[in-house]
């Protein structure tokens, strides 16, 4: 049997050059990194035999890259993947896998508060939506956007007026009034003065040694600051404690900070906040 006649590619341009050079070293997928390497290799005088051998391929394969190449361009890189399997599960089946995921199972007259894998898959097959395994079910319910996640607790204000004040507060930020600054202000602390390790040259075996069960002889501080939405700059005070006499006082600062100008303070319902004076 006579040797298969040599096969190339036709001739690539320097553009064409450039773009082949460009896939073999961005190509993500490895099968266009491997027909561009044969077209490439081709362009360069390499027999199908040799790119054959190189690539660990057939040389029908390489004969197959290069006659596509010449039919059709660079559109032959590109892999033509088919569908794969027919889904077995229909779409519908995996809303209703996805909502009954997202249920409560006390709200189904079950027994239990939480779903697991197991007890989801028998729940479906039971009633009748489907009878898949559990990988299916948990790919189904990532596909879903449904992922397994913590109860988290949330608090809504009892104030009467919480509507009327959030609105005004969300006004003062997205639309600050030109006749004075609005500041934000809080606490806080405790923060407590306690000793911190430090490093020292000793002898090797043996540290610097502090009790554990020390005490903390200088108390706490807190700090009451207030931040300035037009500057995003920080005005802060440390206190030893955080009364309404505290904040008062830090009030008049911000009043001598700002002279002449009219101050919208936005601050929490903390005690000392509301007190008379």
């Amino acid at each position: 049997m006579g040797r298969s006649p040599e096969v190339f590619v036709r001739p690539v341009s320097m553009a064409e050059g450039r773009r082949l050079q460009r896939i073999g070293r961005t190509a993500k997928d490895p099968v266009k990194l491997r027909r561009a390497i044969v077209v490439l290799m081709s362009a360069q005088g390499q027999s199908a035999p040799d790119i054959a051998h190189l690539l660990d391929c057939s040389q029908e394969y390489v004969r197959g890259v290069i006659h596509a190449f010449n039919d059709i361009g660079f559109g032959v890189l590109d892999p033509k993947w088919s569908g794969g399997r027919p889904k077995t599960i229909s779409d519908q089946a995996r809303a209703r896998i996805c909502l009954a995921g997202r249920c409560c199972p006390r709200d189904l007259g079950l027994a239990f508060s939480t779903w697991s894998l197991a007890k989801l898959a028998e729940y479906l097959a039971g009633a009748g939506i489907a009878s898949v395994s559990r990988e299916s079910i948990r790919q189904i319910l990532r596909a879903g956007g449904v992922s397994w996640q913590a109860t988290k607790t949330w608090k809504a204000s009892r104030d009467p007026a919480f509507v009327p004040k959030m609105r005004r507060v969300l006004e003062l930020y997205d639309n600050p009034p030109a006749d004075g600054r609005v500041i934000c202000a809080d606490e806080f602390g405790p923060l407590n003065l306690q000793p911190r390790p430090g490093r020292a040259w000793r002898l090797s075996g043996h540290p610097v040694r502090r009790r554990a069960t020390y005490q903390r002889t200088g108390g706490v501080r807190h700090m009451i600051a207030a931040l300035d939405l037009a500057t995003g700059q920080l005005t802060y005070r440390i206190r030893a404690r955080k009364r309404w006499r505290e904040f008062l006082s830090f009030l008049k600062l911000l009043r001598e900070r700002w002279p002449g100008q009219k101050l919208y303070v936005i601050m929490d319902n903390f005690s000392p906040h509301k007190y008379p004076r």
